[in-house]
């Protein structure tokens, strides 16, 4: 079940891979984040110390939670990766024009994933390309479904 995904990552980045992760959260989060009170606008992921961290990753506050059980809405969480997994992404950001950004953010059995991909920006006629495309793709359905 998807939480929030990332409509931009998709529109401004060519995606190399994709890695699934877990995410280390404080016990609000977790209860926020299954309604979806989450925005991956802005997030990206980076490699400190040999651990893998998202930033800008907003988790609103639980309307619920008790008062004293307040965290930090904007605060650097820890992804889950095996040590093969993190040297394989650190190898290929050190390439030129490649970052790594979440894409998804899921539930799977019962357990909070977030879908991160190593990514390569577009240029602005790549982009034109990909709304170009995705109008055909419209206007192809369009006429499909009226025969």
């Amino acid at each position: 079940m998807s939480i929030v995904n990332n409509k931009k990552a998709y529109y401004d980045f060519f995606i190399l891979e994709e890695y699934q992760s877990g995410i280390v959260l404080q016990g609000s989060e977790v209860k926020s984040m299954k309604e979806g009170n989450v925005t991956l606008l802005d997030s990206f992921i980076y490699i400190h110390n040999g651990e893998v961290w998202i930033k800008n990753l907003r988790v609103s506050r639980y309307k619920q939670s008790h008062p004293s059980v307040i965290h930090e809405e904007n605060r650097d969480k820890k992804l889950l990766l095996s040590r093969k997994e993190i040297n394989k992404i650190s190898r290929k950001l050190e390439d030129v024009g490649t970052t790594c950004v979440p894409l998804s953010i899921f539930v799977k059995n019962n357990k909070i994933k977030v879908n991160i991909g190593v990514v390569k920006g577009k240029k602005l006629f790549d982009k034109r390309a990909t709304i170009k495309d995705r109008d055909l793709k419209r206007d192809l359905n369009r006429d499909l479904s009226n025969f």
